[in-house]
């Protein structure tokens, strides 16, 4: 499962960056998933549940992950049209033709996270 391996190294970064901002609790991680990233939404979150509870750096139990379904689009080269591919490569649905390119569904970022520096009154 190398959703296990991609939510540490996401933790890392985001912990990393909360590090240099003064932020010393996590209470929010948005992640962007596309449909073709080759990542499964479930098992990233059991990744995130486990990772959680180890509380590395700036994460801890109380941490929420929130992840932004990314559709995938491509569009054909040859007659424009647009569509909801199956694949990275796809034949275009109206011409059948090989030359369509994903415009959108691969991305694995995170968007956003939310936190405090720790001393909230």
């Amino acid at each position: 499962m190398h959703e296990m391996s991609l939510m540490e190294d996401l933790i890392r970064l985001v912990s990393d960056d909360a590090e240099q901002r003064g932020i010393r609790h996590i209470s929010k991680i948005t992640v962007i998933v596309g449909d073709l990233s080759n990542v499964l939404p479930d098992a990233l979150e059991l990744a995130f549940l486990f990772m959680r509870t180890r509380e590395l750096a700036v994460v801890n139990e109380e941490t929420e992950l929130e992840m932004v379904k990314e559709e995938a689009r491509a569009v054909c080269r040859s007659c424009d049209y647009t569509f909801i591919p199956d694949y990275r490569i796809a034949f275009c649905p109206k011409c059948r033709l090989p030359r369509a390119i994903v415009v959108s569904g691969e991305t694995f970022r995170v968007e956003s996270y939310e936190g405090s520096d720790g001393y909230e009154s």
